[in-house]
This record gives C-alpha cells, structure tokens and sequence, in this order.
C-alpha cells in the first residue's frame, strides 16, 4: 500500500547547505496521538520542529539530539537570530546552537502580547505597556503594570521579567526585514498537524519520525 512505500522510503534530512548562510530559525514542538492497545487511554507525546527561514523545515520526534546535530550542521550565520516562544524547551535548545554570544534570542512577538492581553485591565492601560514593549522597554512596561488590580498581572511581570533580555526593539527589527515572531514554524507543525491528525489517526510510535520526514520533504518541495 502507499502507506508501506511511505514507511520504507528514505527520506533525506534536511541536508547542510554551504551556499545558504541561515540567518533566522525558529523552533516549537507539535504533539502526536500514539497507538493503544483496545480500551487503554490516549497517550499524546511531543515532537519539535525547527524552521530555517531560508531553507525550510525539519521534524523531530523524542530525538533533541538529532535536531541539534542537523541544526549545527548547517552554515548558521553571526548573529543567528532566534525565536520561539515561553517555554523552557525551546530556549533550552537554543542553548545548545552555536555560541551564546553569536545568538540573538528573541520572544515572539505575538505570544508576547497573548500573554499581555491575557492580564486584562483597560484597553488604554494594555495599549501603553504594548507601547512600551514594542519598543524593547521592559522597565517602562513592568512600571505600568504595577498597581494593577488584575490577579493575573503579577505572573506577567515575573514572565516579563524572566524574558527580559529576549524581548527587543521589535518595531526596530520589523523595520529592518528581520522577523519578529515564531510563525515560520507553527505555521509548519499545523501543516503537520493536518497528516498527524487525521480523524481518527493514532500512530506506532517507532512509525512517527518517517512520518514527520515524509512531511517535511513535502513542505520543502523535495516530493515534486
């Protein structure tokens, strides 16, 4: 069947690209549902993706090694510029690429705001701090949240604050053609998604890391 051929074909990794120096990269993970025996629950586990803006995309499923093998492989520019959103994982991955003074990390833009107008608050006060982030200012923002009545607003503040050296001039950077958000790659683990959940799909999981390259030569025109 087409889904054996699938599983037996080698699909190649992202293969190192000298003439292509990848400026930008962003990463995020996706989730899929694994096969169970008859009446035991679903069991849901993570994959990550990584974006190269100027190559195109990689899957990988329970294997950090591998995607930072391939990540490091690659001709990676100075600065590479860095975006992902809050969670650990991925800026501990980042951690792990290149030199940490050769990375610009940066917090995407819109997870950033998300997260703002999750505190709630008037639509002026949100618009003031959104002024100040907008510009990289974090003190400026941190200042205008403090007082707020809003339960969720000390969270924010301790989330602004972890992220501080993170959150930049993004209308700068916008200005300057550099990408200020994450959504190369999410807008790729949908696509993913899309085979990954198929009504009713649930996957072997020795099966899932052919299936997620099967995806990625697909999203990076290797299958034409």
């Amino acid at each position: 069947t087409q889904q054996r051929l699938v599983h037996r074909y080698a699909f190649e990794e992202l293969p190192s690209n000298p003439e292509v120096e990848v400026e930008e990269m962003s990463l995020d993970g996706g989730k899929v549902r694994l096969r169970t025996a008859k009446g035991k629950a679903l069991i849901w586990r993570d994959y990550k993706a990584v974006s190269f803006h100027q190559l195109g995309v990689a899957a990988f499923f329970q294997d950090n090694s591998a995607l930072l093998d391939l990540v490091n492989s690659q001709v990676l520019a100075k600065p590479l510029i860095c975006l992902g959103d809050g969670h650990d994982g991925i800026w501990n991955l980042f951690g792990q690429i290149g030199e940490k003074q050769e990375r610009i990390e940066i917090l995407d833009w819109y997870h950033l705001i998300e997260n703002l107008y999750k505190v709630g608050g008037s639509f002026q006060r949100i618009e003031e701090v959104k002024c100040f982030l907008w510009k990289g200012d974090v003190d400026a923002a941190i200042s205008c949240c403090e007082g707020w009545s809003e339960p969720q607003v000390e969270n924010f503040i301790t989330y602004l604050n972890k992220h501080k050296h993170r959150i930049v001039n993004y209308g700068y950077l916008q200005a300057e053609g550099i990408s200020i958000g994450s959504g190369s790659v999410e807008s790729k683990i949908k696509q993913i998604a899309h085979r990954l959940k198929i009504t009713g799909a649930s996957w072997e999981s020795g099966n899932v890391p052919q299936v997620l390259r099967h995806c990625c030569a697909y999203l990076n025109g290797c299958l034409f």
